[in-house]
């Protein structure tokens, strides 16, 4: 199981926020939020809960669970 970050830049794209903008928001770096581009990019739950607050969002609205594309 990965974890996929695409529900994080949706909610960004309809709230009009640029990844520049969620980072100084959140206190986080601006390359925590690039690296989250990949599927499967490992952050800590302190990142999350950052972006949540930051948004005013619950875990769910930013993050999915997906299963692995090995194979």
């Amino acid at each position: 199981m990965a974890a996929s970050y695409k529900k994080l830049f949706k909610l960004m794209i309809d709230r009009e926020i640029k990844s520049k903008d969620l980072a100084a928001m959140a206190g986080i770096s601006p390359t925590t939020l690039a690296k989250m581009k990949k599927d499967g990019a490992v952050v800590s739950s302190n990142v999350l809960v950052k972006i949540c607050t930051a948004l005013e969002c619950k875990m769910d609205d930013i993050v999915e669970i997906v299963p692995n594309c090995e194979g």
